[in-house]
């Protein structure tokens, strides 16, 4: 067996919740304001934070709703997504984060599955918890904010609540997020307390993170990303946020002058912008040291692109749900483009050939499997789908395929069910998206492939342009000057935008199944 080891040194496993590693921090700096709402300036103190979660955890108790109950949140970014977060956290419940973009259904799936006992939403999407709380037959229903004949956050409120309710760190799940569902339904991913610290620490301690930073927080906090890297990092970390309730790009740059934010969490999307949108000039963003793009490969050029801009550092890492989620951060100090950098503190890889099971040496591809203490528990109700992507022994397999270096830079190739089969070679469609996106002309990609007879898979790509956009020649002639023949694709088609997940994830069965109604 090859394992890659980390040369980090370990964090130290610590017995806390993760409200408890997070009022760890809060408690030497009552005064300082920690969350601010981006449109309306509304602030939070850390004692106000504090004192808010143990006055909603208290009122969660008392109602029956706290410990060993499931707590449902539906909500975009806010000051108070994180007073639930951590008032379920420290009731002893379970909360359940739900992409507020979901249809009645959708919601209604996950609360199902969960288990939920009490949905909490905002007033803009209160008629569709309504309408999945019915469905799921008739659970309560609480808003952030008012709604006529609608039980109020600050009506949950109690008695303060001054100590954790005991739990199990290793065994209770603190946080179920739902993975990305780009293919079947969503499945429940099981965390617990010490995932979360763990990964806290690893990501403090990875990245380079200093007290003082204040960062634009539009990475929605309902996704792995914006729940660990900027809510719980920031907050455990000595740093503070202004929410950002969905990405708007001016406010996100006048936020990060203002602020005089030092990184930039962001997804390959915003990436994309920073490196070519004309808006970006208009703001003073001498202070941004660092850019960290997760959630979804970045292609080298474009990377380079947004440092080169900005005159910053451009990194990025990697990770997963089922991973709480971070597990590699390329270094500022040593990057390396294209890479998605070095293993995290108290975290083992194994580069395994997802044919024969063999584990493959340096410099070679194949299936990127990890261990590590962030590592989840399992699937909710999902004993086949566990057994599938965790070994007896501790690994996580992550359907994706990497190759790491001899220096320990780890490379994401693509998905290891996103490869395209053409003619027996193996097509990956991040290599041609970032090709693609070195164009000028091409502002977005997404390439997918297409059954074929003869070829078994026809790679296609979708592209969204500016005014230097090329014809579909064009686009083809500027795939030939850089990629293999059998890295071509065979059609060509332009659109408004590619879809994609919140987490800026490419929803490529969207497009499969637009290319099956057109067909």
């Amino acid at each position: 067996m090859t394992i890659y080891k980390t040369a980090a040194p370990d964090v130290a496993l610590r017995d806390i919740t993760i409200t408890q590693r997070v009022f760890e921090n809060l408690t030497r700096r009552p005064d300082a304001v920690v969350l601010t709402d981006g449109p309306t300036g509304a602030t939070l103190t850390a004692a106000d934070l504090m004192d808010r979660v143990k006055r909603l955890a208290g009122g969660l108790n008392a109602r029956g709703f706290g410990a060993g109950k499931t707590v449902a949140l539906m909500a975009p970014n806010m000051p108070d997504y994180a007073v639930v977060f951590h008032g379920v956290a420290w009731a002893g419940g379970t909360i359940t984060t739900i992409n507020p973009t979901y249809t009645a259904a959708e919601v209604a799936h996950q609360l199902r599955d969960s288990g939920a006992d009490m949905l909490i939403t905002v007033p803009m999407f209160l008629e569709t918890a309504q309408a999945a709380a019915t469905e799921v037959g008739g659970l309560p229903l609480t808003v952030i904010g008012s709604a006529e004949g609608t039980q109020t956050l600050d009506d949950l409120m109690g008695a303060p609540q001054e100590a954790q309710t005991p739990v199990d760190l290793d065994t209770h799940i603190v946080v179920l997020p739902y993975s990305s569902g780009t293919t079947g339904l969503p499945k429940g991913v099981r965390l617990s307390h010490r995932n979360l610290v763990v990964n806290v620490d690893q990501i403090i301690a990875g990245a380079s993170f200093e007290e003082g930073e204040v960062a634009a927080g539009f990475l929605p906090f309902f996704h792995i990303y914006g729940m660990q890297a900027l809510m719980n990092v920031h907050l455990a970390g000595g740093g503070a946020l202004v929410t950002l309730p969905r990405f708007d790009l001016e406010l996100f740059l006048q936020i990060s002058q203002d602020h005089r934010a030092r990184r930039m969490w962001i997804v390959p999307p915003v990436a994309l912008a920073l490196a070519k949108h004309p808006v970006v000039d208009q703001y003073d963003l001498s202070s941004v040291e660092e850019i960290f793009s997760g959630a979804a490969p970045l292609g080298g050029e474009v990377c380079d692109a947004v440092a080169k801009r900005l005159n910053c550092v451009a990194l990025q890492g990697y990770g997963m749900t089922e991973l709480s989620p971070v597990t590699h951060i390329s270094p500022r100090h040593a990057p390396k483009s294209g890479s998605s950098g070095l293993a995290t503190p108290n975290t083992d890889c194994r580069i395994v050939d997802p044919d024969t099971g063999a584990d493959l040496p340096a410099g070679e591809e194949g299936e990127l499997w990890i261990r590590g203490p962030q590592v989840m528990m399992g699937y909710l109700n999902n004993d086949k789908a566990t057994a599938e992507t965790l070994t007896q022994d501790g690994w996580l397999k992550t359907g994706d395929i990497a190759k790491i270096d001899a220096d320990g830079y780890m490379f994401i190739m693509d998905r290891l069910k996103e490869l395209i089969k053409y003619k027996g070679f193996q097509v990956a469609p991040a290599e041609l998206e970032a090709t693609l996106l070195t164009h000028d002309g091409i502002t977005d990609a997404a390439v997918i492939g297409l059954p074929d007879d003869e070829a078994g898979e026809r790679p296609i790509a979708f592209i969204v342009g500016n005014d230097r956009v090329p014809d579909a020649d064009g686009v083809r002639a500027h795939l030939k000057r850089t990629l293999s023949s059998y890295k071509q694709v065979h059609e060509v088609y332009f659109v408004d935008e590619i879809p994609k997940s919140a987490s800026g994830k490419i929803l490529r069965r969207v497009l499969r199944d637009r290319m099956k109604d057109t067909a």
